[in-house]
């Protein structure tokens, strides 16, 4: 009589070190789009805070006073609205040796500013949304004050120029 009792358990012990396997393989592909989720979710984020911030003329003292020389309409509250927040991958940067991302932001306004205004509200929201950025992966540190670029375990990031719909 032969005793095949072992058999199970072989199995058993080969289809669990298989599901490890993938478990582990797939955790470096999710480990990457989790760190994408947050920087979106960040950048969202700061994009809407620097929309309120300014928008309300909620400024820092030292620009309160530049615009108080040539931008006077910035001091007043004004309606801009984010139309929408993406990114593009822009390969891998040999430099810091990460891949480079860079937020673009759509927005638009119901007011009337100069191209020289837009810019300066452009600027708002793109150093709200690298602060938040810097902020939510903890490399404040790593940075110069204007948060450009911000970095990640696996990532650098940048903002373009807010583009005005």
């Amino acid at each position: 009589m032969i005793d095949n009792t072992g058999q199970v358990s072989a199995e058993f012990l080969f289809v669990f070190g298989v599901l490890i396997l993938i478990v582990m393989l797939s955790i470096v592909f999710v480990s990457d789009q989790q760190e994408l989720n947050i920087a979106m979710s960040a950048a969202r984020s700061g994009a809407i805070e620097g929309v309120g911030t300014s928008s309300s003329a909620i400024y820092p003292e030292d620009t309160f006073r530049d615009y108080s020389y040539d931008k006077e309409s910035l001091l007043m509250p004004y309606d801009v609205r984010i139309v929408n927040v993406s990114y593009n991958d822009l390969g891998y940067d040999v430099n810091y040796e990460k891949n480079w991302i860079r937020f673009e932001v759509y927005a638009k306004t119901s007011d009337r500013f100069d191209s020289d205004e837009l810019v300066s509200i452009g600027d708002r929201i793109n150093y709200n949304l690298r602060k938040s950025l810097a902020l939510s992966f903890n490399s404040t540190a790593s940075t110069n004050k204007l948060y450009n670029p911000v970095f990640s375990n696996h990532y650098v990031y940048t903002t373009a120029n807010v583009k005005w719909v």
